[in-house]
């Protein structure tokens, strides 16, 4: 295909690369006479629809970018070749050998090099994950990096290319899953067609350990799916915690964000600072289970003290005086029809406008005080549990006897002493609040861990949704 013309524009000189249905041009443009890279999906026997999901995904994500260590997007259009029909991306070219070309080569990256590639790659990934929708590229490995302009203790210019797998929010809503990514590079989360911040931040950690130790990921040893390379590198053991935290196989183990690795990389005795709000609790009964697409978080019944105790039985108490009392009072009418009967007419009138004057009022105050009692004694019994899935966040109550699911609800306030959740829906465009549930009493670091960790599972920080800041938005499981 060297010397085609692609749009009269074009002028191919040679091939980059070339994969199942994809190739990889370097061209001249004939306008600017800057050399550019040409990306081409053939509609030919290897074509698959969502290849051309992915690479509409890809162009109009780059179109939507705008940063120094990512390929520019230039032009789209469609092309027709030899082999079939199909389009063609046009992006800058960067005159740079990947990182797996490097050590290919025998160039070996030193403790130092490795940081400044991670701080460098970590940048990018804060830009991404800032973007709005954030931008998961999903396919962070060796030869997807590019390294150039080596100087000095410099280690050069860091660049991140082939956005051929990228995700983001707006593409996910409603959206089929795809499963993309290079094995050993990928999350387990990735293998269930989930993918968040953490997913970039698991591959580039795997990508760091491939520059310490030379192997790839999948060729290294495992321990519970976590990478094990400690005893085959001669790095400082900050660095090796933190390459461990960030390839940490669950989520809600791994380093969330970009911000929070660069954090821990700069500041190695903060680590602990960071990782402690994603600690459980010392002496915290909530239980966490984490299935792929499923995030459970069952809250245990209070543990029996002597005031929830003493509650209970006040409550019981009240509740059986309550029922004596109602008896006596459904035993009123008889006995004024007794006295009418008997024609002591005097005091079977009496009787029966006593009674009908007392019977409605007790029966209001019993009612009254058997919610009240059944307030105290359930909270001593009741266990909560939270369901948050990928579109949807349900709460259940469970009683040893009873079982309440309620409706999906989208927002959580932690307040001075409990958490709430209320339902939400839209009402003219406008969010209505219309239902509370109120979780007991949770400590301050039980809301804090919880807080964070439904964060880390959904992907997002929880972020605030009213003018108050009273009521939090968590984004739902993508």
């Amino acid at each position: 295909m060297a010397s085609k013309i692609l749009k009269e524009r074009y002028v191919i000189q040679k091939q980059l690369s070339k994969n199942a249905g994809r190739h990889t041009l370097l061209a001249r443009d004939l306008h600017t006479q800057q050399l550019v890279a040409i990306k081409l999906l053939i509609f030919g026997e290897d074509f698959h629809w969502d290849n051309l999901k992915l690479f509409e995904r890809e162009a109009q994500t780059l179109q939507l970018l705008s940063h120094p260590a990512i390929p520019r997007y230039l032009d789209y259009f469609d092309v027709d070749t030899p082999t079939g029909k199909g389009l063609a991306l046009v992006q800058s070219y960067i005159p740079a050998k990947s990182l797996e070309e490097w050590l290919k080569s025998g160039r070996t990256f030193s403790e130092a090099e490795i940081k400044q590639l991670a701080k460098a790659l970590l940048e990018i990934l804060r830009y991404l994950h800032g973007q709005q929708p954030q931008v998961i590229h999903r396919d962070i490995k060796p030869s997807n990096i590019l390294l150039a302009n080596r100087s000095g203790n410099s280690v050069g210019d860091v660049y991140l290319v082939d956005f051929g797998s990228v995700q983001t929010l707006a593409a996910r809503k409603g959206s089929t899953i795809t499963v993309v990514g290079t094995y050993g590079y990928m999350p387990p989360e990735q293998f269930g067609g989930r993918n968040v911040p953490a997913s970039d931040i698991y591959s580039l950690g795997a990508t760091l350990i491939y520059l310490a130790t030379g192997r790839h990921p999948a060729e290294l040893s495992q321990d519970n799916l976590q990478i094990q390379f400690e005893s085959i590198v001669n790095l400082n053991p900050d660095l090796i915690d933190w390459l461990k935290w960030m390839t940490q196989p669950s989520l809600n183990r791994r380093l969330a964000s970009a911000g929070e690795a660069l954090k821990a990389l700069k500041n190695p005795c903060q680590q602990t600072d960071i990782s402690a709000i994603r600690q459980k609790p010392f002496g915290s009964r909530i239980e966490l289970k984490e299935g792929g697409e499923n995030l459970e978080i069952l809250i245990p019944p209070k543990r029996l003290t002597f005031w929830s105790a003493f509650w209970i039985l006040i409550g019981t108490f009240w509740i059986l005086i309550g029922t004596l009392f109602c008896l006596g009072l459904l035993l009123l009418p008889f006995i004024s029809i007794i006295l009418l009967i008997q024609t002591r007419l005097e005091l079977g009138v009496f009787m029966m406008l006593f009674t009908f004057g007392t019977v409605p009022f007790g029966y209001i105050f019993f009612a009254a005080l058997c919610g009240v009692a059944w307030g105290c004694i359930e909270t001593g019994f009741r266990a909560t549990k939270i369901n948050i899935a990928r579109n949807q966040i349900s709460v259940a109550h469970l009683w040893p006897w009873y079982k309440c699911q309620v409706a999906p609800i989208m927002n959580i306030n932690f307040s001075e002493g409990s958490m709430y959740i209320r339902h939400s829906m839209a009402i003219s465009g406008q969010e209505k609040y219309y239902k509370t549930i109120d979780f007991y009493q949770l400590t301050p670091p039980e809301r804090e861990w919880l807080a964070n960790e439904i964060s880390a599972f959904s992907g997002g920080k929880i972020t605030v949704v009213s003018a108050d800041n009273k009521y939090v938005k968590i984004p739902t499981a993508k």
